[in-house]
């Protein structure tokens, strides 16, 4: 991820009215017991009428104060995994299936335990893939050989889904879809693209080779990758970086080389000057992506995760800095403007307190622009501060984010190493904002449509109630809320499709000795879209 600093104050941008939303954060943690136990059981079938859907983005829209059961938080906790450089994952190249695996069982774990719900996996660091492809080869972040498979064999992306979905996590693959081979990416190979296709790559003055998008080729070629995984795996998102034309030090600060795609546009008679033209070849292939994935898959996710601002002095107080619009040929403000995107991650790498590049200024101008409505994730750099100053940091921006954002609030944190060096860290994360669970926010662009709920059966003995339950569509259910309410006090636990079973304490005992009896549960299936089934209160 691209991380740029700002060296010289220009002017200074008062922040005070967003200060109102620090909010200092409780430390309770909730645990409970899960036991087991069969004795009697029952079987119920909730009734299935979504006319009087519980949920708030179904098609018959009712007031969330006549819900019996209160409604789970809602919010996108995500964590990037990089693969390029073996930044995060995998912790080297060459190591074996059984470590390889090993280490991403750590880092979901770390995910779950800690009530995040989404990771971002990058599966495409160079024109290779950390996933079987006929059409790149096997990473050499991955093997230590670009083209060789894991051994012994097994996907890793696949690999990936299914152990993200065992715990509730939704996967997204990270893909750049323009960088061709890495300066730490090994030698060039025969495998490589710039050997196997050498008409789509060019070469820049640092050693990178960049595919050129405006090469009509390059187009089609990183469409297919994309549509390869849409169509193959089992993901919950496609996700873009802020790698769009190279970042100009790539190229020692000299102009893309890129004459030859140009020459052939204007003999096609072409009209846009370079520049637009440059950004009209990425215009189109964010457009192209976006279109077909909903045409194919449209409970896949499609976000892209930009350079923190759109342009200097976009908002005003950025007088000077990165301008991504015409370096990197990258009109994000247009993304957003059109929705061609279901959520939108700028990388706001910046502390609250940094008067030209502000969190929340920042983020306030791009709600500005989401003219659609899509989700608005900010991308929050976790590592820059250490101590009770990156925890001050950290949670004030994720505070300031559901203040602002308060009807689809959402994080992602770069990355997940902070995570693990910094254990206060993400400590201070799960005693604050994240000690309850939260479903992902929905998506009503595209669809409102109320899941079926599942079939539920319980049996109870001596010291708890076993509940099961099961769905006829289970390929199109990505979670279960499992509610219990003791007393008169209701609670949930949320769990991944594979999950589908429960055991929930007759009686529960507080820190102050005080018992509960369990009183009620419920049991709710939320589909890929978010959308959750009916809410039946079952009364024991």
């Amino acid at each position: 991820m691209k991380m740029l600093f700002y060296k010289n104050t220009k002017s200074i941008y008062i922040i005070a009215l967003f200060t109102l939303l620090f909010i200092s954060c409780s430390k309770k943690i909730y645990n409970k017991d899960v036991k087991k136990g069969n004795e009697t059981q029952k079987s119920i079938e909730i009734d299935k009428n979504i006319e009087v859907e519980n949920n708030i983005e179904v098609e018959k829209i009712i007031d969330l104060k006549k819900r019996v059961v209160p409604a789970p938080e809602r919010e996108f906790r995500a964590a990037w995994i990089a693969s390029v450089a073996n930044i995060n994952w995998p912790s080297k190249r060459g190591l074996s299936s059984k470590q390889q695996k090993e280490e991403a069982i750590k880092l979901l774990d770390l995910l779950h335990k800690n009530n995040f719900n989404a990771v971002v996996l990058q599966v495409r660091p160079q024109a290779d893939a950390m996933y079987k492809s006929d059409l790149e080869p096997w990473s050499y972040f991955l093997t230590g050989t670009q083209g060789k498979a894991p051994s012994p064999y097994y996907d890793p992306l696949e690999f990936w889904i299914k152990e993200a979905h065992k715990r509730g996590l939704e996967l997204h693959a990270w893909l750049n879809p323009y960088r061709a081979h890495h300066t730490t990416g090994g030698e060039v190979t025969a495998a490589s693209i710039v050997n196997k296709q050498p008409e789509l790559a060019v070469k820049l003055e640092t050693g990178f080779y960049w595919l050129d998008p405006g090469n009509k080729k390059t187009q089609n070629h990183s469409y297919k990758v994309v549509m390869d995984i849409v169509e193959r795996y089992n993901v919950d998102g496609i996700h873009f970086d802020d790698y769009f034309y190279p970042y100009p030090s790539y190229n020692n600060n000299k102009d893309f080389p890129d004459d030859k795609s140009w020459k052939a546009y204007l003999n096609t008679g072409g009209k846009l000057k370079r520049d637009n033209w440059r950004r009209d070849n990425v215009n189109q292939f964010i457009k192209s992506i976006y279109t077909n994935i909903k045409e194919t898959k449209p409970n896949v996710k499609f976000g892209i995760s930009p350079f923190g601002f759109w342009r200097p002095n976009y908002p005003a107080s950025v007088t000077a800095g990165f301008d991504q619009y015409s370096e990197l040929y990258a009109d994000a403000k247009l993304w957003l403007n059109e929705g061609w995107i279901d959520y939108f991650t700028p990388q706001l790498y910046w502390p609250i307190n940094r008067m030209e590049v502000s969190f929340p200024v920042l983020l306030n101008w791009w709600i500005g622009e989401n003219t659609k409505e899509r989700h608005l994730w900010p991308g929050m750099s976790i590592g820059r501060k250490k101590g009770e100053e990156a925890i001050d940091e950290v949670i004030n921006q994720i505070m300031i984010t559901r203040g602002m954002t308060s009807k689809s609030p959402g994080t992602v944190h770069w990355s997940i190493a902070p995570l693990i060096d910094s254990p206060e860290l993400t400590e201070a994360i799960f005693n604050g904002p994240y000690k309850k669970q939260a479903l992902t926010p929905s998506y009503p662009w595209l669809s409102t449509t109320a899941p079926e709920a599942p079939t539920v059966n319980y049996s109870k003995d001596k010291d708890n109630l076993s509940v099961t339950w099961a769905h006829k569509h289970i390929d199109k259910i990505a979670n279960w809320v499992v509610y219990y309410k003791y007393n008169s006090k209701w609670d949930y636990s949320i769990h991944g499709n594979f999950t589908n079973s429960q055991n929930i304490p007759l009686v529960k005992v507080d820190n102050k000795n005080l018992r509960s009896n369990l009183k009620a549960i419920a049991i709710t299936a939320v589909d890929k879209f978010g959308n959750e089934s009916i809410v039946k209160e079952i009364k024991l």
